[in-house]
């Protein structure tokens, strides 16, 4: 099984703090490597001609954004950058 996942957040992808789960948008399963290979070639473009930024860690996790996309966060007293993050999972059957 292959997995796509996309998560809309304050970090990045691969920090996965917890209940980083509340953040994903979507979640796209495939039975076979092809599919799921397609799937994030278009997924991964669409990204990067919508996003000005991307950087990719340990071969699984992207991250997207542009430097106008922020939110206030009340905690902090400032605006904080947002993100678009992909991550892909591999598990053996």
């Amino acid at each position: 099984m292959y997995t796509i996942i996309y998560m809309k957040a304050d970090y990045e992808p691969w920090w996965k703090f917890e209940g980083w789960e509340a953040f994903i948008q979507t979640n796209e399963t495939f039975e076979t490597e092809e599919q799921f290979e397609a799937a994030l070639q278009r997924k991964l473009q669409h990204f990067r001609i919508t996003y000005d930024n991307e950087v990719t860690k340990e071969g699984g996790f992207w991250a997207f954004w542009s430097e106008d996309e922020s939110v206030f966060c009340e905690a902090c007293d400032d605006d904080v950058q947002i993100y678009h993050g992909i991550i892909v999972l591999k598990s053996e059957e």
